[in-house]
């Protein structure tokens, strides 16, 4: 596959053994993996200089809530997933208004399919279609 052509995922998960499941899971679906992120500096850090194609956010994070990350997808359209250990709030915040939200744990199908679902309708800045997910084996 072209290196070009993978579709980049950032995963902002707190949980060293999840984000390393997480990540070494997408790698072999065929995604190009950003982070493990563990704190909101750190993803907010990186993405003053970088962009993913979609993004998967625990909510919870070490340093409080993964809102403000939330926000900085939002206003780069950026299309991102919650994967939590909480339930959806049906009076949730506006950041995580018509936002996937998936409790863990999910299967990887489900997930997957999550994400094919976020990639489908996700634009990169130049308002081309994105990537789509590499066929599954």
């Amino acid at each position: 596959m072209d290196m070009m052509a993978q579709t980049r995922c950032m995963i902002v998960e707190d949980q060293a053994l999840l984000g390393m499941s997480l990540e070494a899971f997408l790698e072999d679906a065929g995604f190009a993996v950003a982070g493990v992120f563990m704190s909101n500096d750190q993803a907010l850090q990186w993405l003053e200089s970088d962009v993913p194609d979609v993004a998967i956010l625990d909510i919870m994070i070490k340093d409080g809530t993964s809102l403000e990350i939330a926000r900085a997808l939002k206003s780069r359209g950026i299309p991102f997933m919650v994967y939590s250990g909480l339930p959806q709030k049906a009076d949730g915040p506006p950041e995580l208004r018509n936002v996937p939200w998936l409790e863990k744990p999910v299967s990887r199908e489900t997930l997957l399919g999550v994400l094919d679902e976020l990639i489908e309708v996700g634009h990169d800045r130049d308002g081309t279609h994105t990537a789509m997910l590499p066929p599954r084996e």
